[in-house]
């Protein structure tokens, strides 16, 4: 599980390294090989940037996904869902007569 979380995060940070300088490079390397226009290079690498973000976007609901099903297959409960019950066995308990002690029979 923690490898699979492990190539999530390095995808994801692949993506990001997309860099503004990096962006700029990209569109001097375009506009000479290629004879594309600067404008043409801003418009192609916008799309390129927001690839990334898409993918950087999936990759994280994905890994969040998978995090999920390895707790549920696990047997864990999420946070809130633990604090939810704690809360209601406090207020379980906060009912129950104090000179009985907690988990007696009743």
């Amino acid at each position: 599980m923690f490898e699979l979380l492990e190539k999530a995060a390095l995808t994801a940070l692949g993506a990001a390294s997309l860099t503004q300088k990096k962006g700029e490079e990209m569109i001097q390397e375009l506009k000479a090989h290629y004879k594309m226009s600067e404008e043409e290079g801003k418009a192609f690498l916008d799309r390129i940037q927001e690839l990334a973000r898409a993918g950087r976007e999936r990759t994280a609901e994905i890994a969040e996904a998978e995090v999920k099903r390895a707790l549920d297959r696990m047997g864990m409960v999420p946070r809130d869902e633990f604090e939810r019950l704690e809360r209601r066995v406090r207020a379980l308990e906060a009912l129950q007569p104090q000179d009985e002690e907690p988990g007696s029979e009743c």
